[in-house]
């Protein structure tokens, strides 16, 4: 393995001060001022309606319509067409997820049901969205395509309670999902 030298570059005696350095950045920041003030920045039009250049006044306008396809937002646990649970507590999710925010009880089927031999659910399925980081490893991991990112960004609550979503609630925001998903089909 070759070791390659490295010489640095020479500085010439202004760009050893800071005060360059900060003057340019304060000619990037006037100049970005100026073209939001003439209403030629990016975002302007869509924007204009609030009277204030490109500033979204955020509860009355969202950027839902503007949010890619690829969009990572809340976590959450779909049915499939007859209502089961596609959950089959493998706890693969809460394994994988690194600040440790899915916490998954096992839990046995019912007996009457006629999966009960060959499936289980979970009995407590909980997520934190205070440690939630939106990675989407959940998602990806999840061999029974029962957990998904929906395209919310607007998660809140008053207290830490209200910040964990229970089983009842990610389903609740989850719905039903219908057919095979193949995540990762290209042809989807």
């Amino acid at each position: 393995m070759a070791t390659v030298k490295v010489k640095r570059p020479k500085l010439y005696w202004y760009e050893h001060l800071y005060l360059p350095a900060i003057f340019k950045g304060l000619v990037i920041t006037f100049k970005h001022g100026l073209k939001a003030f003439r209403g030629k920045a990016q975002g302007s039009k869509d924007l204009a309606s609030s009277g204030l250049g490109v500033t979204m006044q955020y509860p009355e306008q969202k950027w839902d319509d503007q949010l890619p396809d690829y969009y990572r937002g809340v976590p959450a646990l779909v049915t499939d067409e007859q209502k089961r649970e596609r959950c089959v507590s493998c706890q693969l999710c809460e394994f994988i997820c690194p600040p440790k925010a899915i916490t998954i009880t096992p839990g046995e089927i019912q007996s009457d049901d006629p999966w009960a031999k060959v499936e289980k659910a979970p009995q407590a399925f909980d997520i934190d969205m205070i440690r939630c980081i939106y990675c989407g490893m959940c998602e990806e991991v999840c061999p029974e395509q029962a957990i998904f990112l929906r395209q919310d960004y607007a998660m809140t609550g008053t207290t830490r309670d209200e910040m964990v979503n229970d089983k009842d609630r990610l389903y609740k925001i989850g719905g039903v999902r219908e057919g095979l998903v193949n995540k990762w089909n290209e042809l989807k």
